[in-house]
């Protein structure tokens, strides 16, 4: 695999470590990032393919991307797209907004 599933509370705290050459990537729809989001996030919508295709080429890939949707499901295909680009450093919030919003983080 070349991207890493971390859970909720792995993920926040992988984050929290990385924050200086982190970016957090939401790839769902504006309407369900509306709902609910991460702070500090940038949005690109993978159901918007040739936006997300080129958004995704602009993106410096010497960072560390921490990508989420709601289920995990599009987050880890935007992973595996990612990474056939030459991102190395992708990691995937298994389980999506869902798990997170399941989790207490305390």
């Amino acid at each position: 695999m070349s991207y890493q599933e971390l859970n909720p509370k792995e993920f926040l705290a992988a984050f929290n470590e990385q924050k200086e050459e982190a970016v957090l990537l939401d790839v769902r729809t504006p309407a369900e990032i509306a709902e609910i989001n991460i702070d500090g996030h940038i949005a690109i919508d993978i159901q918007q393919a040739p936006i997300f295709m080129q958004k995704v080429a602009e993106l410096d890939k010497n960072k560390t991307y921490f990508i989420y949707c709601r289920s995990g499901n599009r987050s880890g295909q935007a992973c595996k797209f990612m990474a056939s680009q030459g991102f190395q450093h992708l990691y995937n919030l298994k389980g999506g907004m869902l798990a997170w919003m399941q989790t207490d983080f305390e």
